[in-house]
């Protein structure tokens, strides 16, 4: 549910790499940004950030062999380079996964691998279960599916865990923490809303990495920050725009694809129960449990399981 935050990976990553093609969509009222690095005809691979809010990084075009892959980023409706920034305007999920399939068509892609971590396995899921012959196979981390529950963990039960954090975090609240963030983080007063923005970013940091206790969300500027947590509480306040259950019950429409979940034991953002209930509803899936695995991406030893299964994968896909 939370943008990735960048950590030391040591060597599992491919080298660093520039893109071939970088370019904007005009989708209504947003423009898209997207960009192609690696082999310009490999296969497809898509890579969908996590947030809501978040954004794709040059770091993320590094999971892939980029001798095989096509690998394809884009930036959700609002978020990292696209525009407006922390536009809520039509920003749904049912606008993202239509964004999605926008570019696949204006990329002339027959079939790509997603790969999503987080809220963007939410979004590969869902965008899957809809465009299952577009999809020759998944990877999935830190698996988020929306539902109240792991809404109800990261908002309050997490709190066991870090305790001191929770009370930085809701101490001042009243009522709902999602509402009370939302009328914070639209205040005309200056300085309110960057400061509920960066305490609700810090708040997520270190439900990332319980062990520290100055994580923080980083350097980002105060719009950028805003923007991002705006996007999150608009979902969080909408319910992601799913149905209960609505994932969990549409796994069946997946069928034979081959999907790798790879899920860190200790992550405290996306507990490993949903990952598991997604395998058992995946019958050609692969669960690959990280034993002292945390949630981001970029934690050395989930970004070493991630590269491998997009090895993997690559013995798995018709092409």
């Amino acid at each position: 549910m939370v943008a990735d935050q960048n950590q030391a990976t040591g060597d599992a990553l491919y080298p660093p790499l520039e893109p071939f093609h970088r370019d904007w969509l005009d989708i209504g009222d947003h423009r898209i940004y997207f960009e192609e690095s690696g082999n310009p005809d490999g296969f497809p691979m898509l890579f969908v950030h996590g947030g809501p809010g978040g954004q794709s990084r040059p770091a993320h075009r590094r999971f892939f062999d980029p001798e095989f892959f096509r690998i394809i980023l884009f930036d959700q409706r609002g978020c990292g380079q696209s525009s407006p920034g922390g536009s809520l305007a039509d920003n749904t999920t049912s606008h993202l996964i239509a964004d999605m399939e926008v570019l696949r068509r204006h990329l002339d892609v027959e079939r790509w691998v997603i790969f999503g971590g987080s809220w963007g396995s939410t979004l590969a899921l869902a965008y899957a279960m809809l465009h299952a012959d577009r999809v020759a196979g998944m990877i999935l981390r830190g698996v988020f599916l929306g539902s109240r529950a792991e809404v109800d963990w990261f908002l309050s039960g997490v709190r066991n865990i870090v305790p001191e954090a929770w009370a930085e975090f809701a101490g001042s609240a009243h009522g709902r923490l999602v509402e009370h963030y939302r009328r914070l983080v639209d205040d005309p007063v200056e300085g309110v809303a960057a400061a509920a923005a960066r305490r609700w970013s810090d708040y997520e940091a270190r439900v990332m990495d319980p062990a520290n206790k100055s994580a923080s969300a980083g350097a980002a500027s105060a719009q950028e920050v805003v923007g991002s947590v705006k996007i999150q509480l608009h979902y969080l306040a909408n319910d992601f725009f799913l149905r209960p259950n609505e994932l969990l019950d549409n796994l069946w429409r997946i069928k034979d694809r081959p999907v790798i979940i790879v899920q860190g034991r200790m992550d405290m953002v996306c507990p490993a129960l949903t990952a598991f209930a997604v395998a058992q509803g995946i019958e050609s899936s692969e669960l690959c449990m990280v034993a002292n695995g945390g949630h981001s991406a970029l934690q050395p030893q989930i970004a070493a399981e991630l590269c491998a299964a997009t090895r993997r994968i690559r013995t798995r896909i018709r092409q």
